[in-house]
């Protein structure tokens, strides 16, 4: 494998993406403003994230399959995620994404938006519908650091090389490992432990902060 000379990784919901998933399939469930209050609670860093998590999907019970399409028809991508996708490759740099969502979304999203590898939590399905339980371990803020480490070391990028945006508290510590961690759309904590906060909503001002 040839050696990148930086690494990207974003959050996926709220930073890769304008919408929270999760709140988009708890419509499917009629359930959007008890697990909304509950996102919100978690990105603050006011609750454990994956006690949050298991919460919050346990409010998804009964969710056919067949929503997911509906959701990932309601999709946003950020403002300037294409423009700073290409810019990263055009460097000869890696996009990872790394999110407290889901598989069944991001399969389907992250390749159009040219994000090279992603990692996030997957829903237990049974009989064409949610059982309300994650399956299998959960990302929440250590995994998305050590996702993070983990990419670099394969792709040969040095600590100081890469970046992390985000804007929820289970991102603080992907961000406190990366050589530059980047507050974006976020909530006050992250802000204050950032390296650098972008304001306006657009992923293209990233672009001048590459290598």
């Amino acid at each position: 494998m040839t050696a990148a000379r930086f690494l990207v990784v974003l959050d996926a919901d709220s930073t890769l993406i304008r919408n929270e998933v999760i709140e988009l399939l708890a419509d499917e469930a009629g359930r959007r403003a008890e697990v909304q209050a509950a996102t919100e609670a978690a990105m603050r860093g006011e609750v454990d994230f994956a006690a949050s998590l298991r919460s919050r999907v346990a409010a998804l019970q009964g969710v056919p399959v067949a929503a997911f399409e509906r959701v990932r028809a309601r999709i946003e991508p950020t403002p300037g995620v294409h423009e700073l996708t290409a810019a990263v490759h055009d460097r000869g740099g890696v996009v990872g994404v790394v999110s407290g969502g889901f598989h069944e979304i991001l399969d389907d999203v992250a390749p159009g938006l040219g994000v090279d590898r992603w990692r996030a939590n997957r829903l237990e399905i049974a009989d064409g519908e949610l059982t309300g339980r994650v399956d299998g371990g959960i990302v929440d803020g250590a995994a998305k650091a050590t996702s993070l480490q983990e990419w670099a070391a394969e792709l040969g990028v040095p600590p100081h090389a890469t970046i992390a945006i985000g804007d929820g508290a289970n991102d603080l510590q992907m961000m406190a490992v990366a050589g530059l961690g980047l507050a974006f759309n976020a909530k006050p904590a992250v802000r204050e432990a950032a390296s650098l906060v972008i304001g306006p909503q657009d992923l293209s001002e990233v672009i001048a902060l590459l290598p």
